[in-house]
């Protein structure tokens, strides 16, 4: 085997340790992987749908200071909005 088939074969087998689940060696990728797993359940569960949208930065700025006075989630305070836009 040439130098570089050996160089190859050593590169496959660190990116398999690197990919292998339960591998903490490397940034913890998977514990934040299966964080965001754990937060779409839970969202699942509650019935929370994402929901991406397309605003004016004006009107993003009002939502955050809006959420912000309140003290709740972004989340939260536009779900509150739409409700009540779509109730009137």
């Amino acid at each position: 085997m040439k130098k570089t088939g050996l160089a190859k074969a050593d590169a496959k087998k660190l990116m398999g340790k690197m990919a292998a689940p339960g591998v903490t060696g490397f940034g913890n990728a998977d514990s934040a992987a299966l964080d965001r797993r754990e937060q779409r359940k839970r969202d699942q569960a509650l019935g929370l749908v994402p929901f991406a949208v397309k605003l004016n930065g004006d009107l993003i700025q009002q939502i955050h200071a809006l959420a912000k006075e309140r003290g709740t989630d972004l989340n939260e305070t536009v779900a509150d909005i739409l409700a009540k836009g779509l109730a009137a």
